[in-house]
């Protein structure tokens, strides 16, 4: 780039030279006229950089903190990665929506909730019409539950999880043990709700790989069980893939921790799979299915 510069340069100079006898302009006369033009262009857009949002910002970190421009702008970055979702979603948001801030899905099961990531995502508290029609027909409880799933699912749907101190105390304004009883409602329908305690398997609610799994062994398709679980069929036909390459293998042998390295899932999860197939009560088609797996991977090795 700076080569590219200098041959421009040099073009413009012997330019010059050659049209010095016809206009009579010295050459240094020409030279010091180019860089005043030059200087007052960058003078224009320093000035015009200047009244940008990002750079006000930055010089009043440097004027009032002492620190330095790599510092300034670190700071800036910081205040991007922290607030700008709060100005995307401005326009986007509906009446009844809410901007609320949860546990990211990408957390671990183990990490304390102080050192988790957090992001922001769009809730919808009250959907006008549509809660209203709820409420006539099922009631306060009625549509409350119908809230409690689709806040639930609408955080899950942007990598976000929801917890019942949170729904509780923040979004519905309702006891947790009344939380704790919809829960129990909903799972006495063979419906998991994602929440931080389900999708990372905390506390002491059922975790929704088994669900999934026990759903596909009673006969269930991948969409019915996407539809029950509040999962995409994507996730679903993965976590039945990794059971029957579960199966399979200790079938053939492997030990657990062996299993569960080539699968990629943790010891615990890899045992939880292969418990089921023992012990599940699974529909003839499904048991077939999977016998056939294991005399194959069997003949294979």
């Amino acid at each position: 780039m700076f080569f590219d510069i200098f041959v421009k340069f040099a073009d413009r100079i012997s330019g010059m030279e050659r049209r010095r006898s016809r206009s009579g302009i010295p050459l240094i006369l020409a030279l010091n006229l180019s860089f005043m033009i030059n200087n007052s262009s960058l003078q224009k857009w320093d000035r015009l950089k200047q009244k940008q949002l990002d750079t006000q910002f930055t010089n009043k970190l440097l004027q009032g903190m002492n620190c330095s421009q790599f510092e300034a702008k670190a700071i800036l970055n910081a205040v991007y990665e922290t607030y700008q979702p709060f100005f995307d979603n401005s326009g986007a948001m509906k009446p009844g929506q809410v901007l609320f801030e949860v546990v990211s899905v990408e957390n671990g099961a183990q990490k304390k909730l102080s050192d988790c990531k957090m992001l922001s995502v769009i809730l919808t508290l009250d959907a006008g019409k549509e809660d209203l029609d709820i409420k006539a027909i099922s009631g306060v409880q009625g549509l409350r539950r119908h809230r409690l799933q689709r806040i639930v699912n609408e955080a899950f749907m942007q990598g976000g999880l929801l917890t019942v101190e949170d729904i509780a105390n923040r979004l519905l304004n309702c006891g947790e043990r009344t939380l704790c009883r919809d829960l129990k409602a909903f799972k006495e329908q063979n419906i998991v709700l994602p929440l931080r305690s389900a999708i990372r398997d905390m506390g002491k609610s059922i975790t929704h790989r088994a669900l999934i799994v026990k759903h596909w062994l009673h006969g269930q398709e991948y969409s019915d069980i996407a539809k029950s679980t509040n999962h995409s069929i994507d996730a679903v036909a993965n976590y039945i893939d990794k059971f029957k390459r579960v199966v399979c293998l200790a079938k053939n042998n492997y030990e657990i921790k062996t299993i569960a390295f080539l699968v990629k899932l943790s010891p615990s999860l890899a045992q939880e799979y292969y418990d089921l197939y023992r012990k599940e009560d699974a529909v003839p088609h499904r048991l077939d299915e999977l016998n056939d797996l294991i005399k194959k991977s069997i003949q294979n090795d």
